[in-house]
């Protein structure tokens, strides 16, 4: 090589090799990690959230206060519609009122605390009575006889209009604690 070609190389300007290019490259990753992060936190949240959201719950309307009988339970039957992700069922469900003299109703679950079965009034004991494993229960729902860990789970009830609306709501069998599920 001639002698004044390597002084022109050398006096010319120099960019050290591949920096604008590793920069370039750099700052590529970094903006399609920050769109990728960006994408995903949401597209996460929306498949996971399902998990802890609870069922929505809402009054129902079972009946009219002024037909249930004072100091006789009456069983209250109702027609509810179940969501599921896009699915919606209806489901026939049935709860025990109680009306006491003052005017206050008592909502029970319809599911023994001891197991999960149904019990039923027997009107001849005034006791509310579980078939499975025999435990009995008074007409304010504490347990008198049997295995049953609580007493009977009371709904929230409030009356509008003089109608009975109650929050349906199913608890954990077989613990001394009402858990809700």
């Amino acid at each position: 090589m001639h002698p004044e070609a390597e002084q022109n190389d050398s006096s010319g300007f120099y960019t050290p090799v591949g920096s604008r290019r590793k920069f370039f490259h750099w700052m590529t990753g970094i903006a399609a990690s920050l769109i990728g992060v960006g994408l995903a936190i949401p597209l996460v949240g929306y498949v996971i959230s399902p998990a802890f959201k609870r069922r929505e719950q809402s009054w129902i309307d079972v009946g009219r206060e002024r037909d249930l009988p004072v100091d006789k339970p009456k069983q209250l039957d109702y027609v509810t519609s179940l969501k599921d992700g896009w699915m919606e069922t209806k489901a026939e469900k049935a709860l025990w009122a109680v009306k006491q003299a003052d005017g206050q109703v008592t909502v029970f679950s319809p599911i023994c605390p001891h197991l999960g079965c149904g019990y039923r009034w027997e009107d001849s004991d005034r006791t509310f009575k579980c078939p499975c494993h025999g435990s009995v229960f008074d007409i304010s729902g504490k347990v008198m006889a049997g295995p049953a860990p609580r007493s009977l789970d009371v709904l929230p009830t409030k009356i509008e209009n003089g109608h009975l609306l109650v929050i349906y709501k199913e608890y954990k069998a077989g613990l001394p604690k009402a858990v809700e599920l």
